[in-house]
């Protein structure tokens, strides 16, 4: 007999674990806090690699539906400095290993595949508590609740799910992101499309820079990387947009006009993302009927594979549990053990990333990287 299982959060890793026991005819409900899937746009585009997120795909049967999606062209790199002049610019070699993809279209797939009935909206957990047996009672904010027998947290950074299991507390990075977008950028703005050119841009100096990328329908969306206090951010006011650009803006003064504008020229106010991360080791013990996965489990600085891991997260445990439907137990201890050593692996991998690419020799670490250089990181 298959045991029911209940997810907490539709973001790619949960949503590819609930693909997967679909598959294999296991009944699963996710639980996600936004109203609807169009509530906001779901964050800038994503290269999934060919060993876990694609992988993760290729296990939930929907890779040729992800192939459909792919950003063609999207995979160009270009490095410049802070005029603006290119240092190194790599085109798309049309490779297939790391694609760039919306991630709102990843998510869409995902979800177009689950049957009806899979998704409850609007439904923002507020607590879990064991009541006996491995069963979980879950209390939402609309006042609603619900007993799980298996409980998942894919529930991202601040997880309500993680306390059932550890009491680590995700703790601030020291960098922040600050997410701007220029639309009709052809037109709008055919400076800063020039710059940009076909697909990812790097600007970069010791501690900040730019990472911006040309999304699909004539979009550039930036993440303005900040290695600054949380109080430092905690001084801007956010609401407003005009002053929070211009203190932002202020950061690169003496930077080329064209990549001032990627803050300024902005139509849409910018997002503060601050980093928070979980020990690199994190991990805990086996507690009957829940676990965790993606950044509910392993929170790290981003080095480029906290979707990737999310997703065969919830690939890998969505097997597990098809593969032991009488020992639930199992299945969980089988997705932990494997889980722990590769989170470890990623998150400090992703710390030496950061620092490769933001250190005290940046932009050296970007231009050795995208010109082939030996001392490039694997």
């Amino acid at each position: 007999m298959t045991t029911p299982v209940s997810i907490i959060g539709a973001g790619l890793g949960g949503l590819t674990l609930a693909r997967i026991l679909h598959l294999h005819n296991i009944p699963a409900t996710v639980y996600e806090a936004e109203g609807s899937p169009g509530v906001r746009t779901q964050g800038g585009q994503l290269d999934l690699h060919e060993e876990d997120g694609q992988l993760a795909l290729e296990m939930a049967g929907l890779t040729e539906e992800y192939r459909s999606i792919i950003h063609r062209g999207g995979g160009a790199r270009r490095v410049v400095d802070e005029r603006g002049r290119v240092v190194v610019d790599r085109p798309d070699d049309g490779s297939l290993e790391r694609p760039e993809t919306l991630r709102g279209d990843i998510r869409r797939i995902l979800l177009e595949s689950l049957p009806p009935g899979t998704l409850r909206w609007g439904k923002k957990l507020v607590a879990a508590a064991p009541v006996g047996s491995g069963r979980h009672e879950l209390s939402f904010a609309d006042g609603s609740s619900a007993v799980s027998d298996v409980l998942v947290g894919a529930d991202g950074v601040w997880s309500k799910v993680r306390p059932l299991l550890s009491d680590e507390r995700p703790v601030y990075s020291g960098m922040s992101y600050v997410d701007t977008c220029l639309h009709d950028v052809g037109t709008a703005h055919p400076r800063v499309a020039g710059l940009v050119g076909d697909g990812a841009l790097y600007a970069l100096v010791p501690g900040k820079g730019f990472l911006a990328h040309r999304e699909p329908h004539d979009v550039v969306h930036t993440y303005v990387v900040l290695h600054r206090p949380a109080e430092w951010f905690g001084a801007i006011d956010f609401a407003d947009a005009p002053a929070a650009k211009a203190r932002i803006a202020a950061e690169f003064d003496g930077w080329a006009p064209e990549l001032r504008a990627l803050i300024t020229d902005g139509e849409s106010a910018p997002v503060l993302r601050g980093i928070h991360e979980l020990p690199d080791d994190h991990r805990w013990d086996r507690v009957p009927g829940v676990t965790l996965i993606g950044d509910a489990a392993h929170a790290t600085v981003p080095g480029g594979d906290g979707a990737n891991l999310a997703m065969l997260d919830g690939a890998e445990l969505g097997t597990a549990i098809a593969a032991h439907p009488g020992d639930i137990e199992r299945a969980l201890a089988d997705h932990e053990s494997a889980m722990f050593p590769r989170s470890r692996k990623a998150a400090t991998e992703a710390h030496r990333t950061i620092e490769f690419i933001f250190g005290a020799d940046a932009p050296a670490g970007v231009i050795s990287l995208f010109s082939g250089r030996e001392d490039a990181p694997a």
